[in-house]
């Protein structure tokens, strides 16, 4: 099995399910009404899908990167993108913008020569190989806070 065939399996093991840890995000969020995404159980904590919106941005990003585009500042309101009042189209619109980032992710990463995973796509950026691996970090990281905020 080639590397990128190994971190593609990650990633969706991260994302999907079949993670070695426990449950991946869609596992997570597979029962989450839009009530249960936009309860904020800890006033300090950002809601659920506030997260789910944060982890769509980041999977965006470093797609973007593995394909060689510089994107050295991602802004407030864009790392962290507000979530407009709404029901659960709206949440249900959220999910597919999730999965659409993540699927987007996964297609960057196979069409990668193995060869360039250990270049960084611009002055001063992570190697590819870094960035991939932290996306995926991400993604477990979220996971956790998201089963902890259901459980709240």
């Amino acid at each position: 099995m080639s590397e990128i065939a190994r971190i593609e399996d990650q990633l969706r093991r991260a994302f999907e399910g079949g993670a070695w840890h426990g449950p991946a995000v869609l596992e997570v969020l597979g029962d989450v009404t839009a009530a249960r995404a936009a309860a904020r159980p800890l006033p300090e904590a950002h809601t659920i899908w506030e997260i789910a919106l944060h982890v769509a941005t980041w999977k965006s990003v470093v797609a973007r990167r593995v394909r060689g585009e510089v994107v050295n500042q991602v802004p407030d309101d864009v790392d962290w993108p507000p979530v407009k009042a709404g029901g659960e189209a709206e949440w249900q619109t959220a999910l597919a913008g999730l999965e659409a980032a993540h699927q987007d992710l996964r297609q960057a990463v196979a069409a990668l020569d193995e060869t360039r995973l250990d270049e960084r796509p611009y002055p001063g950026a992570s190697p590819r190989y870094v960035q991939i691996h932290g996306v995926i970090q991400h993604d477990l990281y979220h996971a956790g806070q998201m089963a902890l905020l259901k459980k709240a």
